[in-house]
């Protein structure tokens, strides 16, 4: 970018109206651009990253000494870190969605009205995605890699706690860009933490066509409250695992271990554990041995205090709390239909998962929790771009929106539907 918004004097709002016009320019480039020269860009940008590591990590070390002095928590700062092993992620990331086949123009579900028109569904970008997010910055990589490779221009809004980092990652994905041939506004990393910006983009409806933002509730509700802009969201990630009481208790202990500890700061982290009436004297204090390894603190129900009497009362709030933090509810249930009201008053419909091995219970949790991802047999970790197979991740969407579909139209119009878009990512 040409602008240096950190010098003085900077008009936020002239700036932004700049990033706005270029990406909706890039767009158009972006929407025709042929597979080849996406895949180049992401395998380009993947090398650039993985040969500025130390640069990287050096650039990162300013943003974690700057977020200690400002009293960031344990589990911001670790959201904030970047080490060899996840700069090592992220240009493994892109190169997996370079991998993946090219979904922009491909055609399904064709067949022919009794009128004799043929109607089909054909997969386009949605043009221009403004992405608001905080802490993490491998998001800088991922929304940037995702919305390459579906032919989308993006508006990156980091946090101002990973300055830094972000605009170290922006550099190589420009150096991707141009070794590509592709136009270098199709990614631009907002250089300023001013957060009028976010307020400009918000308000940026000429120019944007979606935003997604990604961070804590306060961002959310933010982004919900303010944005002219469709939004798509999750607010927060208030994650359930429910042992059956037919689980294979090995099976349930590795699950419910591995959603909570694996990593305490994210969204599809376990808050909060179900056990079944009838095995819970058996696997509770399993697990409590397991928790105590990782210095987890448990705030139970009643019949979980029986049982574990070193727990903590839990009381109504702690149902409804993303902890973010090596704390976890539990709430011993009497059966199914238990667990599954339980998670839909207090869940957040991100992620759920349950442990057994009756098929029947299995299908009926698949069916009736509506969240993002439900799961079987399997740690809510696993909810996530990267491990689903899609090479990253912009998010996990709760929201309940839908891609236009032109047979809304043809009830406004006598015109006839010829054919609908899904649109991109």
């Amino acid at each position: 970018m040409s602008a240096k918004p950190n010098s003085l004097p900077f008009d936020i709002a002239a700036y932004m109206q700049a990033v706005g016009q270029r990406a909706r320019a890039a767009a158009r480039d972006m929407s025709r651009a042929e597979t080849a020269a996406k895949d180049a860009a992401l395998l380009a940008m993947a090398d650039a990253i993985d040969a500025a590591c130390d640069t990287l990590v050096a650039e990162n070390r300013k943003d974690l000494e700057a977020g200690k002095a400002r009293g960031l928590d344990a589990a911001m700062l670790d959201r904030l870190e970047l080490n060899p092993a996840r700069i090592a992620a992220m240009a493994d990331g892109l190169r997996q969605i370079a991998a993946l086949p090219d979904p922009v123009g491909s055609i399904s579900d064709m067949n022919y009205r009794p009128s004799g028109i043929q109607v089909g569904r054909m997969r386009v970008p949605l043009g221009v995605i403004g992405i608001i997010y905080e802490s993490r910055p491998n998001v800088t990589a991922d929304a940037a890699g995702l919305c390459l490779k579906s032919g989308n221009a993006a508006i990156l809004r980091g946090g101002s706690e990973a300055l830094h980092s972000n605009q170290a990652i922006a550099v190589c994905i420009r150096e991707g860009l141009n070794k590509a041939g592709l136009p270098a506004d199709a990614v631009q990393v907002i250089e300023t933490a001013d957060r009028a910006a976010v307020g400009e983009l918000l308000r940026m409806k000429q120019y944007v066509d979606v935003i997604v933002p990604r961070g804590g509730k306060g961002l959310i509700e933010r982004v919900s409250e303010e944005s002219r802009v469709p939004v798509i969201k999750h607010l927060h990630g208030v994650c359930h695992v429910y042992i059956d009481e037919r689980a294979d208790l090995d099976k349930a202990v590795r699950v419910a271990v591995n959603a909570k500890t694996q990593r305490f700061g994210t969204c599809n982290t376990m808050e909060t554990l179900l056990v079944h009436t009838d095995i819970a004297a058996q696997v509770l204090p399993m697990l409590a041995a397991h928790y105590a390894k990782f210095e987890v603190e448990l705030r139970g129900c009643d019949r979980t205090r029986a049982i574990l009497t070193n727990a903590n009362a839990a009381t109504e709030e702690d149902w409804d709390t993303e902890y973010l933090a090596p704390i976890l509810s539990i709430r011993v249930v009497d059966d199914l239909d238990v667990a599954m009201d339980h998670i839909a008053r207090h869940g957040s419909q991100h992620t759920d998962s349950i442990v057994t091995e009756d098929f029947t219970r299995a299908r009926r949790f698949l069916r009736e929790v509506d969240s993002s991802s439900v799961m079987v047999n399997a740690s809510t970790r696993f909810a996530d771009g990267f491990e689903y197979g899609l090479g990253a991740e912009i998010g996990i969407s709760t929201d309940k929106l839908h891609a236009l579909h032109p047979c809304w139209g043809s009830l406004r119009s006598p015109q006839p539907t010829t054919g609908s878009h899904e649109f991109l990512p």
